[in-house]
């Protein structure tokens, strides 16, 4: 399997969350009603539908060179918003594949599925 190095697997985003750095930006692109339902710690929730009221501050709010992990329900928003990043000058952003369904069915089953 050839690795992009724009997505990270959802085994790797667990021992990233095993080992916190402050330096790492995790977004969530989900809306309120599914992170109700499931979500992941440290990760701040910037909802595609409100991407209006944040995207004109989004580089003041996060460092467009750190290290910066997106996540959805299944890849696809996360990607999006990935593409937009880049678009936008964030150097290393990175997809997180599968979702946060997938780190409900391969990490975390404990984790609620919708």
């Amino acid at each position: 399997m050839i690795h992009n190095p724009t997505e990270i697997s959802v085994q790797e985003l667990a021992l990233k969350l095993a080992h916190p750095n402050p330096e790492l930006q995790l977004i969530d692109v989900r809306e309120p009603h599914e992170v109700a339902i499931a979500a992941l710690p440290g990760f701040d929730v910037l909802s595609l539908s409100d991407f209006a009221d944040w995207s004109t501050t989004i580089a003041e709010r996060y460092h467009p060179e750190k290290e910066t992990l997106v996540l959805c329900h299944h890849g696809m928003r996360s990607d999006r918003m990935c593409h937009w990043l880049a678009g936008v000058g964030f150097s290393h952003v990175k997809n997180i594949v599968g979702g946060i369904d997938a780190y409900a069915r391969i990490v975390d089953t404990q984790l609620p599925r919708y």
